[in-house]
């Protein structure tokens, strides 16, 4: 998943573009897009294939979108006196600033999280960098799934768009990773829908289109309902004792 606002503010921030046009943002996409489907093109150490996302990612079939995170994302400026290795740029993936859709995720538990690297990384490097994530506090998995991690290793570098902003870099991070914290964007999204319904802004074109005003009420209703099962999964889950009486 990404939204516009959380890609403009990264090309403001790391690219320093003032105006970011949709080339400036799409760029950025590519660069995600090119990450996840890199095993289908190159050869790698640890490749992954799309199966696999689905399998490594979605624990349940509701919970199924997942946050997406790019690093490094510098200009050519910059790029001559930063030299970023696996340790850093595995850290900027974790951080807000350096995510596709704007959510906090220290307020939410991740459930897995997919790494691919590309370019100058080796496994060595790797395990270091995700045996400090796990100690870091802000780095929260739920209880039933606390290793989570699933690796892909690219030996090909991430190209550049010539005459792009990115600069071109010898090692790149894409990560994809089920967190709960994505359902604040959901609550985002139900805050403007509830304020515009109320007033039954745009509802006639639809109508007229064919639809039938019940049809927003269930959508409504379905994306309440997704934010209540990401608040679910986050939970812990309580063990129950032996001396427990269960009712069936």
């Amino acid at each position: 998943m990404v939204d516009n606002e959380a890609i403009y503010d990264i090309c403001r921030r790391n690219l320093s573009i003032d105006r970011p046009t949709y080339t400036n943002l799409n760029r950025l996409i590519g660069q995600v897009v090119s990450s996840v489907t890199a095993s289908l093109r190159f050869q790698g150490a640890l490749n992954v294939d799309l199966n696999e996302f689905q399998t490594n990612l979605v624990p349940y079939p509701r919970i199924h979108f997942p946050l997406s995170s790019y690093a490094p994302v510098i200009s050519a400026e910059k790029a001559f006196h930063e030299q970023l290795n696996v340790n850093e740029i595995t850290n900027s993936c974790f951080e807000p600033a350096n995510q596709m859709v704007k959510c906090d995720p220290r307020r939410g538990k991740y459930m897995a999280c997919c790494l691919l690297y590309r370019g100058d990384v080796v496994p060595k490097d790797v395990n270091a960098a995700i045996t400090k994530i796990k100690t870091q506090k802000t780095v929260q998995f739920v209880d039933w799934c606390p290793t989570g991690f699933k690796v892909g290793l690219n030996y090909q570098p991430p190209t550049v768009v010539p005459g792009g902003d990115l600069a071109k870099v010898p090692r790149a991070l894409c990560m994809l990773s089920n967190t709960t914290a994505i359902a604040e964007a959901w609550a985002r999204l139900d805050h403007k829908f509830d304020l515009m319904y109320a007033k039954r802004a745009f509802v006639h074109w639809y109508v007229g289109e064919g639809m039938e005003e019940g049809e927003f009420s269930e959508a409504r209703e379905d994306m309440a309902a997704l934010e209540k099962d990401y608040e679910e999964v986050g939970s812990d889950s309580v063990g129950i004792d032996e001396n427990d009486d269960i009712d069936y």
